[in-house]
């Protein structure tokens, strides 16, 4: 069992969660309208990652015999000056979600829940990876000829490979086979 301070933080995690799962498939619209279809494909992948991060924090509370409570979610941005505008925000917003993170984990360190903070290890080393895919694919950009004519070409076909690594669909335990 959690305490009712730790169920209601995780709750609202999943609120940020899914909130960035509805920010990367604005981002993803966003580029599609652009033509930028591996941009496109990149963030929709992300949209399928902070999903499946919202699912485990949803079975987790369950697991603790705590029931989920969903929140409503913001509505996000829309529109962007640029693929590199599109970048920077996805570091600032990843930079954001790791200090949520991190305040779960002192929370549960507080809350003496030691269930949690083994938990709550998965999304540190999952937020030090999001942030640097999120460096990375700027300093690609930088690199490409700042991003535009055929750098961002270049950039944008890259993209189109990344694959989907995680669960997409959420009946049944997460991990279970589809």
């Amino acid at each position: 069992m959690i305490s009712e301070k730790m169920s209601k933080a995780l709750n609202e995690q999943i609120n940020k969660e899914m909130y960035s799962g509805y920010l990367y498939m604005a981002m993803s619209a966003w580029c599609n309208d652009q033509g930028l279809e591996g941009f496109a494909h990149w963030f929709m992948v992300q949209y399928h990652e902070e999903m499946f991060h919202a699912m485990k924090i949803y079975e987790y509370l369950f697991d603790q015999g705590s029931k989920p409570v969903l929140l409503a979610i913001d509505k996000p941005q829309e529109n962007w000056d640029s693929p590199m505008d599109v970048l920077k925000e996805t570091l600032e917003h990843e930079k954001k979600v790791t200090a949520s993170i991190h305040s779960l984990v002192a929370l549960a360190e507080d809350e003496k829940d030691y269930a949690s903070r083994i938990f709550l290890q998965w999304y540190v080393s999952e937020q030090v990876e999001e942030e640097k895919n999120a460096s990375d694919m700027i300093t690609r950009m930088e690199i490409s000829a700042g991003g535009k004519g055929p750098g961002l070409y270049m950039v944008d076909r890259e993209l189109k490979s990344r694959a989907v690594t995680i669960p997409t669909s959420f009946v049944g335990p997460l991990g279970a086979e589809d």
